[in-house]
C-alpha cells in the first residue's frame, strides 16, 4: 500500500518536470499541442481497443470458455485508457503500451502474478460454474 502512495507523489512530480522541460525546450504552445494531440489520438485508440477487448470477452462467454485472457486484456485496456486521458507524457506512453496487444504482453505477467498473490491470500476467489 505504501508503494501506491509513493506512486501518487513520484509520478506527478516526474510528469510536471517533463512538461516544464518540454515547455522550455520546444515552447509552451507546442507542448500544449502535443498533450492535446496525444489525448485525442489516445481517445481514438481507447475506443478501438476497448471495443476489441469487449468483443473478445463476449466471444469467450458465448463459446462457454473462461474469459481469462480476454479479462486481462480488458483490464489492461481500462487502465491504459485512464492513463492516456491524464495529461502528461509518461502516463501517455504507459497508457499506449497497455492499449496495444504486443506491448500489452509485457504487462500481463505482472498482472497474473498480482492475481495469483491475491488468490493465495484469499482476496480473490475464482469460481467455476457448469
Amino acid at each position: 500500500m505504501k508503494w501506491i502512495l509513493s506512486l501518487f507523489i513520484v509520478i506527478p512530480v516526474m510528469e510536471l518536470y517533463i512538461l516544464l522541460l518540454s515547455g522550455k525546450t520546444i515552447g509552451v504552445g507546442y507542448t500544449f499541442l502535443l498533450i492535446l494531440a496525444s489525448g485525442i489520438i489516445g481517445a481514438y485508440f481507447v475506443k478501438k481497443q476497448g471495443m476489441k477487448a469487449f468483443r473478445e470477452f463476449s466471444d469467450s462467454l458465448k463459446n462457454h470458455q473462461a474469459p481469462g485472457e480476454a479479462a486481462i486484456n480488458g483490464i489492461c485496456v481500462f487502465i491504459g485508457s485512464i492513463l492516456v486521458i491524464f495529461p502528461g507524457f509518461i502516463s501517455d506512453i504507459i497508457g499506449l503500451l497497455l492499449l496495444f496487444g504486443p506491448s500489452r504482453n509485457l504487462f500481463k505477467p505482472l498482472i497474473y502474478k498480482w492475481i495469483r498473490k491475491k488468490m493465495k491470500k484469499g482476496q480473490v476467489i475464482v469460481m467455476k460454474t457448469l
